[in-house]
């Protein structure tokens, strides 16, 4: 692994072996996290990485735990959908302003999430923000001039392995 690169360093073929390395490591720790999920929770990454922040920060709103998550509001609504659909999150309004409605683990939420394996979105979502300022805003521009050049835009992105348990809780054990 190459830890520092001084400009041209590498040969264009060299870089974008790094690039396309470091990508596949990223996707393969991310895949290999929701199929251990699904093997061993029953949820596909996605719902675990959502179980464990609301288990990390109840009572969140569904705008908060998209922000909390850095994912498009949408997409948390569809696996929050599922979560409550198998009995793992509740929606409560607000004791203290009825028109809120936060996100709350039911008991068997709770269960799941303590003895559930760590998501790798939280892994990589920490790695990023560890990033220097300048770092991240040039992976951001990066990685956004990447996708506009694979003609990759358009529709608001998913979760990481959002759909990848079936439909939800395949075990309860």
């Amino acid at each position: 692994m190459i830890k520092h690169m001084g400009p041209h360093t590498l040969p264009r073929a060299a870089e974008a072996r790094v690039i396309l390395d470091a990508i596949r490591q990223i996707v393969r720790t991310l895949h290999e996290s929701s199929r251990a999920a699904e093997r061993l929770v029953g949820l596909s990454g996605a719902q675990l990485f959502v179980l464990q922040t609301l288990a990390e920060t109840p009572g969140l709103s569904l705008n908060e735990l998209a922000e909390q998550t850095h994912t498009h509001q949408s997409s948390v609504s569809t696996v929050v959908s599922r979560l409550v659909e198998t009995g793992l999150v509740t929606r409560v309004r607000s004791q203290k302003d009825r028109r809120r409605v936060e996100l709350r683990l039911a008991p068997d939420g709770r269960r799941l999430a303590a003895r559930a394996p760590d998501a790798a979105q939280a892994r990589l979502i920490d790695g990023i923000e560890r990033l220097p300022a300048a770092s991240r805003r040039t992976l951001a521009r990066t990685l956004a001039a990447l996708t506009n050049a694979m003609d990759l835009a358009g529709g608001e992105p998913v979760m990481f392995f959002a759909e990848s348990a079936r439909g939800g809780r395949g075990r309860r054990g």
